[in-house]
Protein backbone atom coordinates (compact mmCIF):
# COMPACT_ATOMS: atom_id res chain seq x y z
CA UNK A 1 0.00 0.00 0.00
CA UNK A 2 1.32 3.65 -1.16
CA UNK A 3 1.87 5.69 1.90
CA UNK A 4 -0.49 8.58 0.02
CA UNK A 5 -3.41 5.77 0.74
CA UNK A 6 -2.14 4.91 4.27
CA UNK A 7 -2.83 8.83 5.00
CA UNK A 8 -6.13 8.59 3.10
CA UNK A 9 -7.41 5.81 5.29
CA UNK A 10 -6.31 7.43 8.76
CA UNK A 11 -7.91 10.61 7.28
CA UNK A 12 -11.38 9.30 6.70
CA UNK A 13 -10.67 7.61 9.64
CA UNK A 14 -10.46 10.97 11.47
CA UNK A 15 -13.34 12.62 9.74
CA UNK A 16 -15.62 9.49 10.85
CA UNK A 17 -14.85 10.33 14.36
CA UNK A 18 -16.07 13.44 13.90
CA UNK A 19 -19.00 12.29 12.71
CA UNK A 20 -19.11 10.65 15.67
CA UNK A 21 -19.22 13.34 17.88
CA UNK A 22 -14.99 12.92 19.57
CA UNK A 23 -13.85 16.40 20.14
CA UNK A 24 -10.73 14.83 20.28
CA UNK A 25 -11.09 13.97 16.36
CA UNK A 26 -12.35 17.29 15.97
CA UNK A 27 -9.50 18.94 17.52
CA UNK A 28 -6.92 17.30 15.45
CA UNK A 29 -8.92 18.32 12.38
CA UNK A 30 -9.44 21.69 13.99
CA UNK A 31 -5.44 22.09 14.04
CA UNK A 32 -4.96 20.30 10.56
CA UNK A 33 -6.99 22.78 8.80
CA UNK A 34 -7.16 26.03 10.25
CA UNK A 35 -3.83 27.69 8.84
CA UNK A 36 -4.66 27.21 5.60
CA UNK A 37 -8.06 28.47 5.89
CA UNK A 38 -7.88 31.05 8.18
CA UNK A 39 -5.30 32.61 5.40
CA UNK A 40 -8.39 32.15 3.17
CA UNK A 41 -10.70 34.29 5.14
CA UNK A 42 -8.08 37.01 5.84
CA UNK A 43 -7.17 37.42 2.36
CA UNK A 44 -10.76 37.93 1.61
CA UNK A 45 -11.72 39.97 4.69
CA UNK A 46 -8.43 42.01 4.98
CA UNK A 47 -9.33 41.37 9.10
CA UNK A 48 -7.36 38.71 11.34
CA UNK A 49 -10.01 39.39 14.38
CA UNK A 50 -12.99 39.16 11.59
CA UNK A 51 -11.41 36.41 9.64
CA UNK A 52 -10.64 34.64 13.22
CA UNK A 53 -14.59 34.83 13.90
CA UNK A 54 -15.03 33.29 11.00
CA UNK A 55 -13.09 30.53 11.14
CA UNK A 56 -15.03 29.50 14.57
CA UNK A 57 -18.19 29.41 12.20
CA UNK A 58 -17.26 27.64 9.43
CA UNK A 59 -15.70 24.97 11.88
CA UNK A 60 -18.68 24.49 13.62
CA UNK A 61 -20.69 24.78 10.56
CA UNK A 62 -18.77 21.91 8.80
CA UNK A 63 -18.69 19.87 12.10
CA UNK A 64 -22.71 20.06 12.38
CA UNK A 65 -22.91 19.11 8.81
CA UNK A 66 -20.22 16.79 8.51
CA UNK A 67 -23.17 13.88 8.39
CA UNK A 68 -23.90 15.33 5.06
CA UNK A 69 -21.09 15.37 2.87
CA UNK A 70 -19.32 12.41 1.29
CA UNK A 71 -16.29 11.25 2.80
CA UNK A 72 -14.84 10.00 0.11
CA UNK A 73 -14.90 13.49 -2.19
CA UNK A 74 -12.67 16.41 -0.48
CA UNK A 75 -13.42 17.63 2.95
CA UNK A 76 -10.89 20.29 2.26
CA UNK A 77 -12.64 21.53 -0.81
CA UNK A 78 -16.40 21.65 1.19
CA UNK A 79 -14.21 23.59 4.03
CA UNK A 80 -13.02 26.15 2.14
CA UNK A 81 -16.24 26.54 0.76
CA UNK A 82 -18.10 26.77 3.54
CA UNK A 83 -14.94 29.65 5.02
CA UNK A 84 -15.56 31.40 1.41
CA UNK A 85 -18.84 31.60 1.84
CA UNK A 86 -19.01 32.83 5.41
CA UNK A 87 -16.22 35.03 4.66
CA UNK A 88 -18.32 36.43 1.74
CA UNK A 89 -21.45 36.77 4.31
CA UNK A 90 -18.70 38.83 6.53
CA UNK A 91 -18.75 41.38 3.76
CA UNK A 92 -22.06 41.70 3.54
CA UNK A 93 -22.82 42.27 6.64
CA UNK A 94 -19.80 44.72 6.84
CA UNK A 95 -21.64 46.69 3.83
CA UNK A 96 -23.31 49.32 5.68
CA UNK A 97 -19.75 50.34 7.13
CA UNK A 98 -17.72 53.06 4.98
CA UNK A 99 -14.93 52.18 3.18
CA UNK A 100 -12.17 54.73 4.16
CA UNK A 101 -10.14 53.29 1.46
CA UNK A 102 -12.03 55.11 -1.23
CA UNK A 103 -12.06 58.39 0.60
CA UNK A 104 -8.25 58.39 0.72
CA UNK A 105 -7.38 61.44 -1.43
CA UNK A 106 -5.46 60.97 -4.14
CA UNK A 107 -2.45 63.19 -2.61
CA UNK A 108 -2.32 61.14 0.66
CA UNK A 109 -1.00 57.62 -1.75
CA UNK A 110 2.95 57.52 -1.19
CA UNK A 111 5.36 57.85 -3.78
CA UNK A 112 6.30 55.00 -5.60
CA UNK A 113 9.67 53.30 -3.52
CA UNK A 114 10.72 51.05 -6.59
CA UNK A 115 13.84 51.95 -6.60
CA UNK A 116 15.73 49.71 -4.29
CA UNK A 117 17.21 46.74 -5.64
CA UNK A 118 18.03 44.47 -2.11
CA UNK A 119 13.81 44.71 -1.82
CA UNK A 120 13.62 40.86 -0.67
CA UNK A 121 10.87 38.50 -1.74
CA UNK A 122 8.57 39.43 2.08
CA UNK A 123 8.57 43.06 1.41
CA UNK A 124 6.79 42.61 -2.50
CA UNK A 125 4.36 40.39 -0.90
CA UNK A 126 3.52 43.10 1.64
CA UNK A 127 3.13 45.38 -0.79
CA UNK A 128 0.69 43.33 -3.01
CA UNK A 129 -0.95 42.27 0.06
CA UNK A 130 -1.20 45.96 0.97
CA UNK A 131 -2.21 46.94 -2.98
CA UNK A 132 -4.53 43.85 -2.59
CA UNK A 133 -6.71 45.82 -0.16
CA UNK A 134 -6.77 48.97 -1.74
CA UNK A 135 -8.56 47.36 -4.25
CA UNK A 136 -12.27 47.81 -5.07
CA UNK A 137 -14.01 44.66 -3.08
CA UNK A 138 -15.63 43.42 -6.22
CA UNK A 139 -12.21 43.16 -8.18
CA UNK A 140 -10.22 41.99 -4.56
CA UNK A 141 -12.95 38.97 -4.34
CA UNK A 142 -12.61 37.65 -7.89
CA UNK A 143 -8.58 37.78 -7.91
CA UNK A 144 -8.54 36.06 -4.22
CA UNK A 145 -11.05 32.93 -5.65
CA UNK A 146 -8.99 32.44 -8.95
CA UNK A 147 -5.64 33.24 -8.51
CA UNK A 148 -5.09 32.24 -4.41
CA UNK A 149 -7.97 29.65 -3.96
CA UNK A 150 -8.65 28.00 -7.90
CA UNK A 151 -11.91 28.76 -8.26
CA UNK A 152 -12.52 28.52 -12.41
CA UNK A 153 -15.30 31.64 -13.06
CA UNK A 154 -18.23 29.50 -13.28
CA UNK A 155 -17.73 28.49 -9.58
CA UNK A 156 -16.86 31.98 -8.67
CA UNK A 157 -19.62 33.04 -10.77
CA UNK A 158 -22.01 30.38 -8.44
CA UNK A 159 -20.36 31.91 -4.94
CA UNK A 160 -20.63 35.78 -5.55
CA UNK A 161 -23.98 35.17 -7.80
CA UNK A 162 -23.06 36.88 -11.15
CA UNK A 163 -22.49 34.69 -14.55
CA UNK A 164 -19.04 33.76 -15.35
CA UNK A 165 -18.86 36.40 -17.94
CA UNK A 166 -18.77 39.36 -14.93
CA UNK A 167 -16.64 37.46 -13.18
CA UNK A 168 -14.26 36.82 -15.77
CA UNK A 169 -14.30 41.03 -16.35
CA UNK A 170 -13.81 41.32 -12.71
CA UNK A 171 -10.42 39.10 -13.30
CA UNK A 172 -9.34 41.44 -15.75
CA UNK A 173 -10.09 44.89 -14.59
CA UNK A 174 -9.21 43.56 -11.11
CA UNK A 175 -5.25 42.69 -12.24
CA UNK A 176 -5.35 46.19 -14.04
CA UNK A 177 -6.24 47.94 -11.03
CA UNK A 178 -4.05 46.02 -9.03
CA UNK A 179 -1.10 47.04 -11.64
CA UNK A 180 -2.36 50.81 -11.39
CA UNK A 181 -2.03 50.59 -7.37
CA UNK A 182 1.29 49.03 -7.54
CA UNK A 183 3.06 51.94 -9.63
CA UNK A 184 1.33 54.25 -7.01
CA UNK A 185 2.31 52.32 -3.45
Amino acid sequence: MEPGTVNRIKHHELLESCRKGSTEAQMKVYRLYFKPMYHVSLRILGDRMEAEDVMQEAFLTAFQNLGTVDLSSSFGGWLKRIVVNRSLDALRKRKDQVDLVADVPDEMVPEPDWQSEEETVEEKVSKVKRAMQLLPEKYRLVLNLSLFEGYDHDEIGQILGVPPSTSRAQLSRGKQKLLQIMAAV
